[in-house]
């Protein structure tokens, strides 16, 4: 995306490269999710992004929190308190969307403990964000959050959901 075009909130392809390189650094492992994952999936980003929805083992909140916090951002308030899904921004208006979740003794996720939008394959998706590897939500993950039926949508939704069917060849 053009330099010029980018407001100062947005969350950029350098911003989302930057935390998750950091964070494999760290060992601490994240999945893209929301329209960072579909842009992953896409190997293109195709439109500016609020912010980074991320989903990460309940075990490594607490480091994720201590590594954020050194690189500025805290903790957004908001009405409802989670533990598991919560939201940072840092002073220049980047925000994290954090999606916390556990997996069983079989590596698969356990439905509704934390945040009950992850299923079993949920996290199985490979994408890439400017030429680096990124593991992200599947593509059937995406498809289900992305339902119409179940939630209001913004026109970005729109664009995601027709840009996966597109990519992807799926009937309508």
């Amino acid at each position: 995306m053009p330099a010029e075009s980018q407001q100062i909130n947005e969350m950029s392809s350098e911003n989302v490269v930057n935390i998750y390189t950091e964070l494999e650094k760290l060992r601490i492992k994240i999945w893209l999710d929301g329209g960072w994952a579909v842009d992953a999936l896409l190997g293109k980003q195709t439109r500016p992004h609020k912010d980074l929805d991320i989903a990460i083992e309940h075990k490594n909140v607490l480091e994720f929190r201590v590594y954020l916090k050194s690189q500025g951002f805290e903790e957004v308030e908001r009405a409802e308190d989670k533990k598991w899904d919560f939201v940072l921004s840092d002073d220049e208006g980047h925000e994290i969307d954090v999606h916390a979740f556990d997996f069983d003794k079989n590596g698969n996720v356990i439905e509704e403990k934390y945040w009950n939008g992850y299923e079993k394959d949920s996290l199985t998706g490979l994408g890439i964000i400017n030429g680096i590897p990124v593991q992200c939500a599947s593509l059937k993950q995406l498809l289900k959050t992305h339902d119409i039926t179940k939630r209001s949508f913004k026109e970005s939704d729109h664009q995601d959901l027709a840009a996966l069917h597109e990519k992807f060849k799926l009937e309508n």
